[in-house]
């Protein structure tokens, strides 16, 4: 008992005396340079996890336990400092900034460098960027802001619209364009939350992407995700809610000047029948636009010791279209651990994921079933004005007295069910060892999955698309995964005057693809929607590819080297060997080297006069890197199956498809680029210039040389026979114009010029293809040729209007009618008298001359302003809205309607009403797509620390932004940023063929957004 009563009695010494030792700690942090608080300062006892961070005015407050207490004070970019606690209750503590720290910032791949000793071109775009203002995918805040890259949505504004990234231009043509996009070291990564990104590194010569060999030749993105800090556990939170309506609608005809219209089109076409006006005045567009609105909500923990790191978040984003029954909705999370095991081994687990529900409605019309006989948007534009949504028996109206017979767009938007639910997850573990001083390993395994169902259904009561069946049904299902572990070396050793740095590295990727796709019609009840499938009465005949199933893999050598002398001279050179199991079997493997130099001159004795030089650095670098550009199998010899008959009956047989090539391999780009990085007075100015040239050789087209006697179902032989040229100059300004205490001004500028021009085709023939939808009937409106760039309009060269009597010398009608004016002329190239498909020429580029985005932020005392202005200049655009709209059989423009000619206004370019003209293809509806546009305005306040201490809130920060506010343009329609991709409804590679084309695009939304952030 004395011994128990002993021990107690030490215990509760001890306990009080840990209470009476116990102390509070304040003061305030500031920046050395020019002694601004600083915001989120890490302040927490050493060895424990005991911690808080700086508030807006850079104070801190903290109760330690005694005066043997370190306190540690930590800031990225900023040399810590380590204060013993001792008898006193407060430190102000100056931290200097660690140029050191601050270069560490640049991810490349697998490892990180300086700034300045980077030999490549990368463009860095910062956490505070990417979430300026609400996106849905983050990608879409790189818009303007990174020099070389164009970011596009595939379907303006439509909720959950996949977004478009290319990098330097198009450099295939059958392949996929888009960037690798690299999260957390794994590749292949769907793009995470912005609020979730610490820093976005965008990889674009060979020099930076080599290092991932077969898959960089369009660009790399880097992205890292947020880390936990050690310290005091803190909580972010923000919120968002946006509403939004259409940036734009045309000025269409109402039901009594669309019935003169229709009058007028009659008389002109001889037809004296007049037309019949109805009974309504039904504005379609008011119909189907409303107004729209997102909400985005997101909690992030972050927090830890010296030992163990944790960051995890959770963020929701539901978005209500613009265009009635569209919508989407998303739930995301992210969790990241880092532990320090012991002095050499750190060990960590990524896990992320998702799902995502979306309701879509019919948009880019391709003319198929599966679309519908036209789309909402375009149909809002076309669909008679003098219609009712509802015929008397209460049936939906439909287009039945001025041409092709439509549904109506309100029918279209409120009866056909379009859904797709994804699912995504990722895992991601590594560990890291250090072997001996500089020598480290690291491996990482990781494995992603993503499930994608959608389900189609195309009610009995919309009797034109339908087709005039009980229904049509649709369901389709993809499943994705891939596994990937990489292990690889890194040393690093001091050697006189300079520095190397080893990298060696294996890496293996395994891929697995496999869907279905089934439809039917007949329905038994529209009740069922897509699930009524199993009731159709007949089943669409499947083709290849409804069930598939695909396997790939690719495994990997690589090696890098970065030798720094004198921290003046900088050598990278990087070598990767793939093997991947989709190419033919003589080509399994292939070599990607590069080589890059650097000189940092401000660092030569000679550059010491020039003061107002803070950094002059030349950088120039060449390398190959790759494009799978092919799906599994494709370079085998394969079968189809058909049908035969033997002894009088239908049997299954299979035939020859396509003949192997053994040969096929990659694309390959060859890549130069030059670059100089200068900084002047004290990089108050920092430009960054990078002139670029990509020859991307052995690109894999079709040749269907294969004489039909050899029997193959298919003639069409994959092989290596195209080049095309991307050659351009990129620009990044920098410019600190106002810093006080109180108030500061920046400028960024960024500027792009890309050419793209086709080197070689399969035996030098033209390529011809169609970017409008199928019941166009046209097949021919873009042209692939040697010598231009990709995707040139092709057609009829409009030469105005005929005015009578006759024709002006060099021109022809395309009708052969005996007409006294109105007519609409074209040049007569192979001069037979008549307009014919000899007479079709190269008649617009769409693609544009240069781009560019300027960004100002301003700041005073708390408020925070920013503005954003994006622009494209010198890019055209193939409306064939107004093909359409200009054809007779549909609603029309006033503009037509006010300015066509007639026998009193024949001073005009636009031919009479109901001309001989059939949806031509011609240079009369090839207009300008320049635009300017200011993209984002937002104004926040953050507020005061003496607010904010009542609330025991660390930060808050209320801002209220508009997003696509004004668009300086010529453009007719819509919208400049058009983005369709014709019949082919290919959004991958198609891209880089079909461009600038303009139909039944989801608009672009307007929207003013107010937001909340608070940390606690």
């Amino acid at each position: 008992m004395k011994r128990k009563i002993l021990m107690l009695m030490i215990l509760l010494t001890g306990f009080s005396s840990y209470l009476f030792a116990q102390q509070t700690i304040e003061g305030n942090v500031v920046d050395k340079t020019d002694n601004s608080p600083l915001i989120g300062v890490s302040v927490y006892e050493k060895g424990t996890t005991n911690g808080t961070v700086t508030d807006f005015d850079g104070n801190y407050n903290l109760s330690v336990a005694g005066a043997e207490s370190v306190l540690v004070f930590s800031f990225v970019g900023y040399t810590s400092i380590e204060q013993v606690v001792g008898s006193t209750t407060s430190f102000n503590v100056i931290l200097e900034p660690d140029t050191e720290s601050l270069e560490e910032v640049v991810v490349v791949g697998y490892g990180a460098r300086k700034k300045s000793d980077v030999t490549g071109s990368v463009s860095s775009v910062k956490s505070s960027e990417l979430t300026s203002f609400p996106v849905l995918d983050a990608a879409q805040a790189i818009q303007g802001r990174a020099a070389g890259v164009v970011i596009q949505s595939n379907n303006g504004g439509e909720p959950g619209a996949p977004i478009g990234i290319t990098i330097r231009g198009n450099t295939s043509i059958n392949a996929s364009s888009s960037p690798l996009i690299v999260v957390d070291g794994f590749v292949g990564g769907n793009m995470p939350q912005a609020a979730d990104i610490e820093s976005m590194q965008i990889l674009k010569d060979a020099s930076a992407t080599a290092i991932y060999g077969s898959q960089g030749a369009n660009g790399v993105i880097l992205v890292t995700t947020k880390k936990g800090v050690s310290g005091k556990i803190t909580v972010d939170f923000s919120a968002t809610y946006s509403v939004q309506k259409t940036a734009n609608s045309l000025d269409l005809l109402n039901a009594s000047e669309f019935s003169d219209y229709q009058n007028q089109i009659r008389t002109n076409q001889g037809n004296s029948t007049a037309y019949t006006q109805g009974a309504y005045d039904t504005d379609w567009q008011d119909l189907i636009y409303t107004t729209g609105s997102t909400q985005n909500y997101s909690v992030s923990i972050s927090g830890g010791s010296d030992i163990i790191k944790a960051y995890a978040s959770g963020s929701y984003y539901k978005q209500d279209g613009i265009v009635i029954n569209s919508d989407y909705e998303r739930v995301s999370y992210l969790t990241n651990v880092d532990a320090q095991v012991n002095d050499k081994l750190k060990v960590g687990l990524s896990l992320s994921g998702g799902k995502s529900e979306k309701n879509g409605i019919a948009t880019q019309s391709d003319g198929s079933a599966t679309v519908g006989s036209d789309d909402v948007i375009s149909l809002a534009m076309r669909f008679a004005p003098d219609k009712g949504i509802y015929n008397e028996d209460g049936s939906y109206s439909t287009n039945d007295q001025i041409g092709d017979e439509v549904d109506n767009p309100y029918a279209v938007a409120s009866e056909r069910i379009d859904e797709t639910e994804i699912e995504n997850f990722r895992a991601n573990a590594y560990l890291n060892y250090e072997i001996l001083d500089g020598l480290s390993f690291k491996t990482t395994f990781g494995l992603s999955t993503e499930n994608e169902f959608q389900g189609i259904y195309i009610p009995s009561t919309l009797t034109i698309t339908s087709g005039g069946v009980d229904g049509r049904a649709i369901v389709s299902e993809d499943k994705e995964k891939s596994m990937l572990t990489e292990s690889y070396l890194t040393y690093e050793k001091e050697l006189g005057p300079g520095k190397l740095t080893v990298l060696a590295g294996f890496s293996y990727q395994k891929s697995t693809d496999k869907g279905i796709y089934s439809e039917g019609t007949g329905t038994i009840s529209d009740s069922f929607s897509y699930y009524g499938l199993w009731t159709a009465t007949s089943l669409i005949n499947g083709g290849d590819g409804d069930i598939y199933v695909e396997e790939t893999e690719i495994q990997s050598q690589y090696g890098r080297v970065n030798y720094d002398f004198s921290d003046k001279y900088l050598v990278t050179a990087t070598v990767r060997r793939d093997g991947a199991s989709n190419f033919a079997a003589n080509e399994k493997y292939a070599i990607f080297p590069s080589a890059a130099l650097g000189w940092k001159v401000t660092n030569e004795n000679f550059m010491k006069d020039f003061e107002d030089v803070s950094n002059l650095k030349m950088r120039l670098s060449y390398g190959v890197t790759g494009n799978p550009s092919i799906d599994a199998y494709q370079s085998l010899a394969s079968y189809s199956s058909v049908y035969a008959s033997s002894n009088g009956e239908t049997v299954n047989a299979v035939t020859p498809y396509q003949a192997a090539n053994p040969d096929l391999k990659w694309e390959s780009s060859y890549q130069t680029n030059l670059g100089v990085d200068l900084g002047l007075w004290d990089n108050k100015i920092k430009l960054t210039f990078d002139y670029y040239n990509i020859d991307t050789k052995d690109l894999i087209m079709v040749d269907n040389s294969i004489p039909d006697y050899f029997g193959y179902y298919n003639d069409e032989t994959l092989t290596n026979v195209g080049e095309i040229n991307n050659e351009g100059i990129e620009i990044s300004l920098n410019t600190q114009n106002i810093v006080t205490d109180d108030f500061r001004w920046s400028t960024d500028l960024v500027f792009s010029k890309n050419k793209n021009t086709v080197v070689a085709l399969v035996n030098g023939t033209d390529y011809f293809g169609s970017g409008a939808p199928s019941y166009f009937s046209v097949n021919n409106n873009y042209i692939l040729r040697e010598g231009e760039e990709v995707g040139l309009f092709w057609g009829y060269d409009y030469a105005g209007v005929y005015q009578g009597g006759d024709l002006p010398t060099g021109t022809a009608l395309q009708t052969s009618s005996d007409v006294t004016g109105g007519e609409p002329l074209f040049y007569d190239l192979n001069g037979d008298g008549e307009i014919g498909s000899e007479d079709e020429t190269i008649i617009g580029n769409p693609n544009p001359d240069f781009t560019w985005g300027l960004t100002n932020n301003f700041t005073y005392k708390n408020f925070d302003v920013s503005i954003f202005f994006q622009g494209s200049h010198g890019g055209d655009i193939f409306n064939m809205t107004n093909v359409q709209l200009y054809n007779g059989d549909a609603n029309t423009t006033k503009d037509y309607y006010n300015n066509a000619w007639t026998s009193s206004n024949t001073n005009t370019d636009d031919p009479r009403v109901g001309n001989g003209s059939f949806r031509e293809m011609s240079s009369r509806f090839v207009e300008d797509g320049s635009y300017v546009r200011l993209k984002n305005v937002s104004v926040g306040y953050t507020l005061p620390s003496s607010i904010l201490e009542k609330f025991n809130l660390v930060n808050a920060r209320v801002s209220l932004s508009a997003q696509n506010l004004i668009t300086w343009t010529d453009y007719s329609g819509l919208d400049p940023e058009v983005n369709y991709y014709g019949a082919s409804g290919d959004n991958d590679t198609s891209s880089n063929t079909v461009r600038g084309f303009d139909f039944g695009n989801y608009p672009t939304v307007k929207s003013v957004s107010f937001s909340l952030n608070l940390t606690f």
